[in-house]
């Protein structure tokens, strides 16, 4: 019998299949993990099918199998098949998604423990009789097991070796090995308590499975229930004997997701993010993989969970970039579940208080099915939005990080012993350092951006490769001592709030708290614990989080995403501002929302004030369609990098030549294209160029696919050149 194998080599030269012989003492199943002799070296491959014959003379055999299980099933390699197509990405990247990354190299395993126990077939009085009297130690030990077994780790910490071995010696104790879980947020649980489904969230779950498509947007506004629905949705997919798979953007939230499933189902979840150790990892997938656990929790990887019979795929927040991969392999997790979907006749339900507008155009069009829950489950309503003019603020002599009208607030909130909120999308203390005189602005040596100033470490900070720098003292080119500070990081507002409340205890999450395993866990747990009254954090906090004592929101410096060179600039904000909005008034006391911003009058905070998604929806679809951007164009972002700036130069040119020669030809398939530096020209010493094209629709598969073979035609040796589609970061 023949093996078709892809070896575990990330290059494009050896991604393809290659045959081996399966010796008769060998049992190489489909999916399996494999040793193969490659060259001179012997390394790892992936058993993608078997055959009966080769074109090939003369094979190698396979030399080992990996495991006692086939890691890799039939949907997961149907998968890869798809994903290769689909994303243009190598078969071993795509296989390498499907399994825990250490379990490659063998560098985990199973947690296994020695158990010890007295001897069944020998009576109490058969094991004191070979036991001296003056052998204490022995006896105290041999009492302490007749009561029942015990982990060596527990027992070696009140008995001496000596004592163990020489009973194990006699055959009085046998040893067996024993695997151990290691589970996850293990202190994590939850209630469970059975709550009554609104009109709404009934009609929600019962449109999941009576729709005839594979896809249905849930769009509820924020506090409007969408988790129950999500459980009961769950709940009636197992009742079907089947699982499912529930996605969340930010791994802040899988705490509170978790909590909330633990409560209803128990030990039938399983979490998987990168968050987690590489143990819990793999054994949470290893649960998964045999049938354990029925649910599978977590971020974006968590799609590719080795789930069976797979009723139902949940994606929260949908619109949520974070899922779509921007490193390599690249892909879209809407994607991928629905292939999922489609391979096990199972629905792929998309949350979101603001759903994409492409999601919500495909809603309109009739591809998805649209299930609304336009009222919040508190009866209370959304919270209101006071709009702050900064510059008004400015005029009248305030040229704090707070507004008069969001200090006050705060104060007021606190005493009243209620929760405040403030979200700023910047951590740090400054965003740069700046010379008075000059003009100087202090730029990371190796990428082409501002370095932000931390306070607490009085560093300068790169925080795109992670270089740190002195703060400085003087100007480095004219050496004045007049430094200024740019825009205002987390850190800063903290320091603001302590000098305005210096008794009021203030918690912060961003990445620079966040950098511990349990981090999120610890933060967001005092702060549900009220031993803060206030949170001040990044995009963390934005969304999903549910804090009944939360009566105040404060958005700072609402303007930032809003003029990003990004087509999807207005859609983010309207996003931000209405999920951070949310946060507030989420029980009975209600809720209020201070949005500061120097551009009051922009139609984005306009609708956002008053929580009108559709009307938001119709404006800017609107725009898109006149100005021939995504969803009614694609664009095709091609880009190139490399430590040696003239080899990327030359590399992008040909590229470039190439993709014009096709685009002269197809002329009405093309509404712009360009080569040109990136915005962000140097990262981690690597020089960056791209190409940029805007295209119609009518034709993408096959000019996407002419792109790609440009690439694949024009590759070069210290050179890295990738292509992405509607990315989500021009820069």
């Amino acid at each position: 019998m023949i093996a078709k194998v892809i070896v575990d080599i990330s290059n494009s030269q050896t991604d393809k299949i290659f045959d081996y012989e399966i010796p008769s003492n060998l049992d190489v199943r489909k999916g399996a993990r494999v040793i193969v002799p490659f060259g001179p070296r012997r390394i790892e491959g992936f058993c993608i099918d078997i055959a009966d014959k080769s074109d090939v003379p003369s094979l190698k055999y396979i030399e080992a199998v990996l495991d006692d299980f086939v890691c890799i099933s039939e949907e997961m390699l149907a998968l890869m098949r798809y994903m290769k197509d689909k994303f243009y990405i190598r078969y071993v990247d795509a296989l390498r998604l499907f399994i825990p990354s250490k379990l490659r190299g063998g560098r985990v395993k199973e947690l296994t423990r020695i158990y010890l126990s007295l001897n069944p077939n020998l009576s109490f009085d058969e094991i004191l009789a070979q036991i001296p009297a003056r052998a204490k130690s022995q006896l105290a030990l041999v009492e302490r097991l007749r009561q029942g077994g015990e982990y060596l780790t527990a027992l070696s910490n009140e008995f001496s070796s000596s004592a163990i071995n020489a009973l194990i010696d006699k055959n009085i104790i046998v040893k067996s090995s024993e695997e151990v879980g290691r589970k996850p947020m293990a202190s994590v649980k939850g209630s469970g308590e059975s709550v009554q489904l609104r009109d709404a969230q009934k009609s929600a779950v019962d449109k999941i499975f009576a729709s005839q498509n594979d896809v249905i947007l849930l769009h509820g506004v924020t506090g409007s229930g969408k988790t129950l629905v999500y459980i009961n949705a769950i709940q009636r997919a197992l009742a079907e004997g089947r699982t499912a798979i529930m996605l969340v953007p930010e791994i802040s939230l899988t705490p509170q997701m978790l909590r909330n499933f633990r409560g209803y189902f128990g030990d039938s979840v399983a979490m998987l993010h990168s968050g987690l150790s590489d143990g819990e990892r793999f054994d949470e997938w290893r649960r998964l993989l045999k049938g354990e656990a029925k649910i599978a929790v977590g971020a974006r990887s968590a799609i590719f969970a080795p789930i069976k019979d797979l009723g139902l795929i949940i994606i929260d927040e949908e619109h949520d970039s974070s899922y779509v991969s921007e490193s390599n392999p690249r892909y879209r997790t809407v994607d991928i579940a629905r292939f999922r979907a489609k391979y096990n006749n199972a629905k792929v339900v998309l949350g979101s208080a603001t759903p994409s507008i492409e999601s919500y155009l495909l809603a309109k069009r009739g591809e998805y099915d649209l299930a609304v829950m336009s009222q919040r489950i508190s009866d209370k309503g959304m919270p209101d939005i006071e709009i702050v003019n900064m510059s008004h603020q400015l005029l009248m002599g305030n040229d704090s990080i707070f507004s008069s009208t969001l200090e006050q607030k705060i104060v007021d909130t606190v005493k009243k012993d209620e929760q405040v909120m403030i979200f700023l999308n910047r951590r740090g203390h400054s965003s740069f350092v700046m010379c008075r005189k000059c003009g100087y602005i202090a730029k990371c040596t190796d990428c082409d951006v501002s370095l932000t100033y931390h306070s607490v470490d009085n560093l300068l900070k790169c925080h795109y490769c992670g270089k740190r720098y002195k703060m400085l003292n003087r100007c480095p080119d004219c050496g004045s001592d007049s430094i200024r500070y740019g825009k205002i990081g987390t850190q800063r507002v903290v320091e603001e709030i302590k000098r305005l409340l210096p008794d009021v205890s203030v918690l912060r999450m961003d990445n620079e708290t966040t950098t511990t395993k349990d981090a999120y866990l610890e933060i967001l747990g005092k702060f549900a614990a009220k031993e803060a009254q206030i949170l001040v954090g990044t995009q963390m906090i934005a969304k999903g989080h549910d804090f009944p004592d939360v009566t105040l929101v404060g958005i700072l410096d609402a303007d930032m995403s809003l003029y990003h060179q990004d087509y999807r600039s207005n859609e983010r904000t309207f996003q931000l501002v209405t999920q951070v909005a949310g946060r507030a008034g989420r029980s009975d006391k209600g809720g209020k929302v201070i949005l500061q911003t120097y551009a009051p009058n922009h139609y984005v905070y306009r609708y956002a004030s008053k929580y009108d998604y559709e009307g938001f929806f119709q404006k800017e679809n609107n725009v898109r369609k006149t100005t021939n951007f995504p969803p009614y164009t694609t664009i095709i972002r091609v880009l190139m990098t490399s430590e040696d700036e003239d080899k990327v130069i030359e590399v992008a040119k040909s590229i470039y030549r190439r993709i014009m020669e096709y685009a002269q030809d197809n002329k009405q398939d093309f509404l712009y294209i360009q080569a040109m530096k990136a915005p962000l020209g140097r990262i981690q010493n690597k020089f960056r160029y791209q190409i940029i094209a805007r295209i119609k629709r009518d034709n993408e598969s096959k000019i996407i696919a002419q792109f790609y073979q440009v690439i694949e035609r024009n590759q070069s040796r210290g050179v890295t050149v990738f292509a992405e589609l509607n990315p989500q970061n021009m820069a």
